[in-house]
């Protein structure tokens, strides 16, 4: 046993004559090895990617609710009427008709 575990410290299992063997273990390993990093890394990019992206989406929700909130406020009788008096316009004192056309064939 004390043998064995010296010999795999040395090495001598990559330098002996069915070393072959091992060699294509060790390099399939890490070529899984290298596959797993890879992946990590990508997933921990498309991690940041979508934080990133719900951050823009509630910046991009704050300036529709903004924007929607500044629109009712112009679109409001009061500060149309104070914009048309600044202009010179009043409202019209004469209440508005109805006209109906009547067509005699």
């Amino acid at each position: 046993m004390r043998k064995n575990v010296y010999n795999i410290l040395k090495g001598a299992f990559l330098v002996s004559d069915d070393s072959f063997k091992n060699w294509r273990v060790i390099v399939f390993v890490s070529f899984l090895a290298f596959i797993m990093i890879a992946s990590s890394h990508s997933a921990d990019k498309k991690v940041h990617q979508i934080a990133r992206m719900n951050d823009e989406v509630k910046e991009l929700r704050s300036a529709f609710v903004d924007g929607r909130s500044k629109l009712m406020r112009v679109k409001m009788e009061s500060s149309i009427l104070n914009k048309m008096v600044e202009k010179g316009l009043m409202p019209s004192e004469i209440p508005p008709r109805k006209i109906k056309v009547k067509i005699n064939k």
